[in-house]
């Protein structure tokens, strides 16, 4: 069997979009290249995957699953977001 990462939307697409760098960037940059890569992650087939990876295995930094690593850490913490979606999230 493949791994998921074989089936990922992002797995062709340049890593640092999912890895915005905060430094001399506006808050508006930022939060444009947060939204190209959660419309990648928005259209990804195994997004659920990829998310329930990143939360599991405590990723600290970038888009993972379609949300950012505040996102995630809310999620974990038993936040608004659920686990079980049946969408991908939307692309902000």
């Amino acid at each position: 069997m493949e791994p998921w990462t074989d089936r990922a939307a992002c797995r062709d697409a340049d890593p640092d979009l999912f890895f915005p760098v905060t430094e001399d960037r506006t808050r508006r940059a930022i939060a444009a290249q947060v939204a190209r890569a959660k419309t990648v992650c928005a259209r990804c087939p195994v997004w659920s995957t990829c998310l329930s990876y990143a939360v599991e295995t405590r990723q600290d930094h970038g888009i993972w699953g379609g949300l950012t690593a505040t996102e995630r850490r809310r999620l974990a913490r038993g936040g608004t977001e659920t686990r079980t979606r049946q969408q991908p999230p939307d692309a902000a």
